[in-house]
C-alpha cells in the first residue's frame, strides 16, 4: 500500500511499509526521479534509518548493561506497521509507535513520525521523534533516498557529478568487508566542489563525509544540466552510495555512522549520537528539490 501527494509540478508517492519514498514523478514530463528498486541491483529505494545507521559490530550492542541485536540500518526499515495519520493534496504524515517487539531491539519507548509535504518543486522530509520513557533516549538518524542515475534517456552514468555547494577539502573513511567503519580514509575533495559519477566509484561501499562546510549536493548532468538538490543542514555528516555499475545514486543525510570497527560494542560509543530527554521530542529534516 503507498500514498501520493501532489503540487502543481510534482506526483510523490510513499510506501507504507517501511515509510519509504517510493516516487517523485515531474507532471509536465514523466520523469521518474526516485530508483524504482530493480532487485538486479538493490531493492530499496529511500529506507529511513533509526535507531542505527549501518551495521553493528558482531551485530550487537550493549545498552544499559543488556545485549541487543538491532538490524542493519535499524528497526523502520521493512516494517509493517507504521500508520498514514494524516494526508492531504500535498502532505502525508506516518507514525511508527514502539511496541514488546521493538523494546526487544531497542529498549526504549518512543514515537517516530515522518512527514511529506511538497511544496512546488521541493519535498520536504520532516522526522519527529518523542520519547515516551522515563530516561534519556540515544539514536541515531538518516535518510537513503535512491535517484535515478541517469535521469534521462540517452544518457551515461559518466554524464553525472555531484555538486557541493562550496568547495570541499574532505575524504571519505573507508569501511571494512564487514561494513564498519576502519581507521583508513581516502582524499576526496581537494579545494573542489564536484564528484564525477562512474561505475567503480563505490567499489570500497559508500563515500562518508563528517566535515562538509556545505549544506546542500546537487545532482548534475554534462547534458542536461542540473537535475536535483538535497538539503541537509541539519544533518553533520553525508553519505554517498550507489551498488557498483548500478543506475542509481543516493545521497543520504546522517546524523552518525555505522560502528567503528574498534567499537567496544556499548552503544553510547556510537558516534554522533542524538539525545532526547525523557517525555521530549525534536524534528529534523532534509529537502529534495527537482531544479528542472
Amino acid at each position: 500500500m503507498f500514498h501520493t501527494i501532489h503540487s502543481d509540478f510534482l506526483q510523490v508517492s510513499i510506501k507504507q511499509v517501511g515509510i519509504e519514498l517510493c516516487s517523485i514523478k515531474n507532471k509536465q514530463t514523466g520523469t521518474e526521479y526516485v530508483w524504482q528498486g530493480n532487485p538486479r541491483y538493490w531493492t530499496g529505494q529511500a529506507p529511513i534509518l533509526f535507531p542505527i545507521i549501518g551495521s553493528l559490530k558482531d551485530e550487537k550492542t550493549v545498552i544499559n548493561g543488556q545485549q541487543y541485536g538491532i538490524p542493519k540500518h535499524g528497526i523502520l526499515r521493512n516494517s509493517t506497521k507504521a500508520r498514514l495519520i494524516h494526508s492531504d493534496t500535498n502532505t502525508a504524515i506516518f507514525q511508527f509507535h514502539w511496541d514488546d517487539e521493538t523494546l526487544l531491539l531497542y529498549p526504549f519507548k518512543f514515537v517516530f513520525e515522518v512527514a511529506f509535504q511538497l511544496k512546488g518543486k521541493e519535498l520536504e522530509v520532516s522526522h519527529t521523534i518523542r520519547n515516551q520513557g522515563n530516561e534519556e533516549m540515544p539514536y541515531n538518524l538518516g535518510g537513503h533516498p535512491a535517484f535515478n542515475c541517469p535521469a534521462k534517456e540517452d544518457e551515461e552514468y559518466n554524464d553525472y557529478y555531484i555538486e557541493f555547494q562550496y568547495p570541499e577539502n574532505e575524504a571519505t573513511w573507508l569501511l571494512g568487508s564487514n561494513g564498519l567503519i576502519s581507521d583508513q580514509s581516502k582524499p576526496m575533495l581537494e579545494n573542489s566542489s564536484a564528484i564525477r559519477l562512474h561505475g567503480s566509484l563505490f567499489d570500497r561501499d559508500a563515500l562518508i563525509f563528517r566535515t562538509l562546510k556545505s549544506n546542500y549536493a546537487t545532482l548534475k548532468s554534462d547534458v542536461s544540466g542540473d537535475i536535483l538538490r538535497v538539503d541537509f543542514h541539519e544533518f553533520p555528516y553525508l553519505g554517498i552510495w550507489a551498488k557498483p555499475n548500478a543506475p542509481f545514486v543516493c545521497i543520504e543525510p546522517w546524523h552518525g555512522i555505522a560502528d567503528h570497527e574498534s567499537t567496544s560494542g556499548n552503544f553510547l560509543s556510537k558516534e554522533k549520537l542524538r539525545f532526547l530527554e525523557a517525555g521530549a521530542e525534536e524534528t529534523l529534516s532534509y529537502s529534495i528539490t527537482i531544479l528542472e
